[in-house]
């Protein structure tokens, strides 16, 4: 077999690997899709109607408030999800596991291509699964024309697969589990401080340039322009540049880590 052949074969087993787990240790990943959708129902029906007043200007309208937070909710739901990715890399390399991978004749990237995959995925699923909350109490995406689908899933897959790599990173770099978990906390914490409950000129001016010139926030206002059929002007780029960016940053920093020689 060629290298690539035997890459892919590899990689794939270990994709297999890390989707049974997940399937058999479904606690993590539901524990962390519960803190978006518990959000998305706080926000809507407690503080939907101030929210859509203090944005709009005019009465409250909480239908408009949904239309307006499910995007940030979704992208909000792929940095939860990766915490459960640092936590089960950072697990796998202080159990031993890794080590015994070394001994054997696998491709030595197959490891960590498998938990990308593999997270990915699980990323997607639970963005549907948000996505199905939030048509359930009337989001709706009339607007949007099959190309602003289409792009709109890329988007998330691409953002997914940049916050992944970032995540197993993380948890390469972590001692135990529950370091990997409070090293990838910020994936949660941004989006809180980004344009996803309220627009960012609506904050404190000082605060702005925080919540502006991060990650989230231009790819929620691409992913809101894309479901919603509005105009997305210049984060289209910003938030293809940061996935990139971040891909590659996570990608490289990663397989620097993995290739070290174990002490």
């Amino acid at each position: 077999m060629s290298s690539l052949a035997l890459a892919v074969r590899d990689s794939s087993t270990m994709l297999r690997r890390n989707l049974l787990h997940a399937r058999r240790y479904p606690s993590l990943t539901l524990n962390l899709l519960l803190t978006p959708i518990m959000l998305l129902l706080l926000f809507v029906y407690i503080f939907g109607d101030t929210m859509s007043a203090s944005i709009t200007g005019g009465g409250a309208d909480r239908s408009a408030y949904i239309a307006y937070l499910v995007p940030g909710l979704l992208l909000m739901t792929i940095g939860s999800t990766t915490i459960g990715t640092a936590v089960s890399v950072s697990n796998d390399m202080t159990e031993g596991i890794i080590a015994r991978f070394r001994t054997m004749a696998i491709h030595r990237g197959s490891v960590l291509v498998g938990h990308v995959v593999g997270s990915v995925l699980q990323s997607v699923l639970s963005v549907v699964l948000v996505g199905a909350v939030g048509v359930a109490i009337g989001f709706r995406s009339t607007d949007a024309t099959v190309w602003e689908w289409l792009a709109a899933f890329g988007l998330l897959v691409l953002f997914a697969t940049a916050l992944t790599w970032i995540a197993v990173g993380m948890g390469l770099v972590s001692p135990n589990a529950e370091a990997a978990s409070n090293n990838a906390m910020p994936l949660i914490f941004l989006p809180l401080i980004s344009s996803t409950f309220v627009p960012v000129d609506a904050m404190p001016g000082w605060f702005q340039p925080v919540a502006e010139y991060q990650p989230f926030t231009p790819a929620i206002e691409t992913l809101r322009g894309l479901l919603l059929g509005t105009g997305i002007g210049h984060n289209g780029w910003l938030a293809a540049a940061w996935c990139l960016g971040l891909s590659a940053l996570g990608y490289f920093w990663s397989k620097s880590v993995y290739n070290r020689d174990p002490k």
